[in-house]
């Protein structure tokens, strides 16, 4: 798994050119990459969700799209429209900005659910259907999604439906104070994304994105997995566990991770690093709970803290 390993340090290295100080998070981006999932990037304004997605789009050599949610926006602008040639009396697709291999949607919680709804389709089959015609994106294809949490004002909080397409939610937080003075060295002239260039080609995205799929998961990692999921549907505090495709998710991410540190097998600190990411956004929690200030984050600590972890030599293919 040297391969990836390699492709993941190029590309988080040339992230961390623009921020700083946040190398776990970047990790869990390009995780969401390999695993060929879609990331929802949820914090407070200013702490640069926008700018690790755009970090990322930049590293890649993939065609690029944006989308700024406004309540006003219709399906039309996500997706494309057709429109009539009035020469050659025939209707024409000009295609939105979803037809892209990475897709930034800025601020998606401003949209209107129909507007959102556009998307569902884009995210799980990679495909948008356009008046009665369907039109296959290209590959690799992924959304990286920014909302802030805080602001409910003329927001539409996104469906169970859709943050399930999501394969993991990250969050950044603030800096601290010696990562915040870099930033301000660092942007004394001009911001260093404007010198970001892409470090890695359509062809190795799409290579490392096969390899992964070889990373050996024993018997033993994939039942804690399982169980650890399951906890979530039987825990006293939740309202709504996490379904199979949290397993689906952590399953997946879990060879990602594993691959990126360079090992042909997964343990259990990689389901560990990435319950909270991979099934946080998943697990809805109780009125009670919630009464309690407690968070889904909460419970699934919890879950970890008391779930027994597999030992053995989990390297051994049967």
């Amino acid at each position: 798994m040297s391969e990836v390993q390699v492709f993941a340090e190029n590309v988080i290295g040339n992230i961390e050119r623009v921020i700083v100080g946040k190398r776990a998070t970047v990790e869990l981006a390009v995780v969401g990459l390999l695993s060929q999932g879609h990331v929802l990037i949820e914090d407070v304004p200013g702490v640069g969700k926008t700018m690790l997605a755009r970090s990322l789009a930049c590293s890649l050599g993939c065609s690029f799209g944006r989308i700024q949610f406004t309540p006003d926006m219709l399906p039309s602008d996500v997706t494309g429209v057709s429109v009539f040639n009035q020469a050659t009396r025939e209707f024409e697709f000009r295609p939105g900005p979803v037809m892209t291999q990475i897709v930034l949607t800025d601020e998606i919680n401003r949209a209107t659910p129909k507007t959102q709804a556009a998307l569902l389709e884009v995210m799980e089959e990679r495909q948008a259907t356009v008046d009665g015609v369907t039109h296959v994106l290209p590959k690799p294809f992924m959304v990286l999604a920014t909302q802030n949490p805080i602001e409910y004002e003329g927001t539409f909080p996104l469906p169970e439906a859709q943050l399930d397409r999501f394969l993991l939610r990250i969050r950044l937080g603030y800096p601290n104070m010696d990562d915040e003075m870099s930033v301000l060295d660092r942007q004394q002239f001009h911001h260093p994304i404007e010198d970001l260039e892409p470090v890695v080609t359509v062809e190795e995205v799409l290579q490392a994105q096969e390899l992964i799929k070889n990373v050996y998961v024993s018997p033993a990692v994939k039942r804690y997995i399982v169980e650890i999921v399951e906890q979530t549907r039987r825990h006293p505090d939740v309202y709504l566990g996490a379904s199979p495709r949290g397993s689906l998710t952590l399953y997946r991410a879990g060879q990602a991770r594993a691959a990126m540190d360079g090992r042909d097998y997964m343990l259990p600190d990689d389901v560990k690093a990435l319950a909270v990411a991979a099934l946080g956004h998943r697990v809805i929690v109780g009125p009670r709970a919630r009464l309690q200030n407690l968070t889904s984050e909460n419970i699934l600590e919890d879950i970890l803290e008391e779930m027994p972890v597999p030992e053995g030599d989990l390297r051994t293919r049967e």
